[in-house]
């Protein structure tokens, strides 16, 4: 069954900011195509459009959509950016992720360089690359 990649993305921007703290999961029915939303918290249940089917967990009938940790585009894809882009700056920003807030120390450095919009250009096909190469590798068939 063919699944909507806006769909795709949306159900992992989703869970990408709303799953840091494991507060939501996000899933694709392999047979439907159906995308289901899983909250850990009970505050949040009410957010889920239906119940969850009682097998969620059984990969064999349900993916769970990876996070933006899982498709390796946190600290290497920042990193290959700044290769390409910023080259002069590499140091720096292997120096700010030795350590904490490193997120925004990288935005202040884009900001001064006047590079936020080609980074979010940059991350956003590479998110869209990775996401359709999960796809293909799972066997999802997606339609744009």
């Amino acid at each position: 069954m063919p699944v909507k990649f806006a769909d795709i993305l949306q159900a992992f921007e989703f869970a990408d900011v709303n799953g840091g703290m494991g507060q939501c999961h996000t899933f694709v029915c392999r047979q439907t195509g159906k995308i289901y939303y899983q909250f850990d918290q009970d505050d949040l249940q009410e957010l889920e459009d239906e119940q969850l089917p009682d097998d969620i967990e059984d990969e064999t009938k349900y993916l769970r959509i990876p996070n933006s940790r899982d498709l390796d585009l946190g600290k290497p894809l920042v990193i290959a950016f700044v290769r390409e882009s910023l080259p002069d700056d590499l140091d720096d920003v292997r120096y700010f992720f030795s350590k904490r807030g490193a997120y925004q120390q990288f935005k202040s450095l884009l900001s001064r360089r006047g590079a936020i919009d080609a980074w979010h250009d940059y991350r956003n096909k590479a998110t869209e690359r990775a996401l359709r190469d999960w796809c293909e590798m799972h066997s999802i068939e997606i339609v744009d």
